[in-house]
């Protein structure tokens, strides 16, 4: 009976075959032990090595100046102008915001919260009549 069975060419602990071996566009090997991976796996499972896309950093861009300056371009704004435009759209939302994050248990607490919400609005219309006089002056 155990003539029938026929022995196992590799283990799982051992590289594959070179026979075997899928191709590298379809799936990634190790590059100390020749390995294939395991799907979805960060590291080698047999000499424990990371996977090469993996070891390069991801960096994260910020938008910088000139996206910020485009966008204002593109709004036909000069870039003090749209600055005085997105502070004052900033204060309009933190405006609306603080009715939703501060309830009010007292008439005290509703004042404080109004008298807030104006502060808020306020700002808010001081960015934009910035903007506008910025606007006219370039």
């Amino acid at each position: 009976m155990a003539e029938m069975a026929s022995p196992a060419r590799h283990g799982f602990w051992r590289p594959p075959a070179p026979e075997v071996l899928v191709s590298p566009e379809r799936s990634e090997t190790c590059p100390e032990c020749r390995t294939e991976f395991i799907v979805g796996s960060r590291y080698c499972h047999c000499c424990g090595a990371i996977r090469p896309r993996l070891q390069a950093v991801r960096e994260v861009e910020i938008p910088g100046l000139t996206e910020f300056t485009a966008v204002g371009k593109r709004l036909g704004l000069a870039t003090p102008a749209f600055i005085a435009f997105v502070l004052g759209a900033l204060c309009l939302i933190a405006a609306l915001s603080v009715g939703i994050l501060f309830t009010a248990h007292t008439a005290l607490d509703w004042e404080a919260i109004q008298l807030w919400r104006i502060e808020w609005l306020l700002a808010g219309i001081a960015g934009f009549a910035a903007g506008l006089m910025l606007k006219k002056a370039s």
